[in-house]
């Protein structure tokens, strides 16, 4: 029997017993055999499969990346693909995860700037408006990826500005310290704002703001995420307790939940440490 005979066998039969077992009973490599699968280049078996991990991200609320996903479907569904066709079929059906995605930030050019880590994981301060963290992250929603940007006090774990886009641009950035700056009239002397390495952060035009503000910046390690982990916790809280739970069809939508959300996490909250909503004790302060 040719090789493509005992191929064309396997597939047939792949929905009925493991493909290694079927390869070794054929005495053909496994690697020959999804060569082979790849060459076949059928939309409708990329179709079949998609609609199995369509009903299987329903049942995980969209949180298999395509790796778990290639283990849940060799481990219940005896499907044998190579994980980079799961990652292909899923990217293709707009499958992939919800959670835990890799950002893909555009290049923002040559890193002009770099600062020290004044912050050192010291996310505590007696007063407001002495020590602001910032971070940018995206929300999905019907029309796209809509990027929000926040500043948050770590006196009291409140978000002072937020601003949203639908570019990771530095004007983003500007715009929500520009914000900040406005609506809170007295800040620390030596006020402190922490990121992490990201272009926007780095660039002439976030210097030159900084600088006009007096604010002295300070920037997590390469590769360190724990050094900005409070402006990753409040996303975090904010994807968990509403973004994953409300999809959002549009832009629109999409900044009206943030709107609400940061509102109510501002001002009715109780955090578990103070026992009161964050600007309860600012306001105290």
């Amino acid at each position: 029997m040719r090789p493509i005979v005992k191929y064309q066998v396997i597939y047939m039969n792949r929905n009925r017993y493991p493909v290694s077992e079927m390869c070794q009973f054929f005495s053909v490599s496994r690697s020959g055999y999804y060569d082979y699968v790849k060459r076949l280049d059928l939309p409708a078996h990329d179709a079949s499969l998609a609609d199995i991990i369509r009903e299987q991200q329903k049942k995980c609320d969209k949180t298999y990346g395509y790796r778990r996903m290639w283990k849940w479907l060799g481990n219940t569904k005896n499907i044998y693909r190579n994980p980079k066709t799961i990652l292909r079929i899923m990217k293709k059906y707009e499958l992939l995860s919800e959670i835990r995605r890799r950002r893909k930030w555009q290049q923002m050019g040559q890193q002009l700037h770099k600062y020290e880590n004044l912050l050192n994981r010291e996310f505590q301060t007696d007063r407001p408006n002495h020590k602001w963290v910032t971070d940018i992250s995206y929300i999905h929603t019907g029309q796209g990826v809509l990027y929000l940007s926040i500043i948050r006090d770590l006196y009291d774990n409140s978000i002072v500005a937020h601003k949203t886009g639908t570019n990771q641009s530095v004007n983003l950035v500007l715009d929500t310290i520009r914000l900040a700056m406005q609506k809170e009239k007295k800040v620390a002397a030596e006020l402190q704002l922490h990121s992490d390495q990201g272009g926007q952060y780095t660039s002439q035009a976030y210097f030159d703001l900084t600088k006009e503000y007096g604010i002295i910046p300070s920037m997590s390690r390469r590769g360190n995420c724990y050094d900005n982990a409070m402006a990753e916790n409040f996303f975090s809280i904010l994807k968990t307790e509403c973004i994953y739970r409300h999809q959002a069809a549009t832009f629109e939508e999409a900044n009206t939940l943030i709107d609400n959300y940061i509102y109510f996490y501002n001002n009715q909250r109780i955090q578990l440490k103070t026992g009161v909503a964050p600007l309860t004790l600012r306001h105290s302060a």
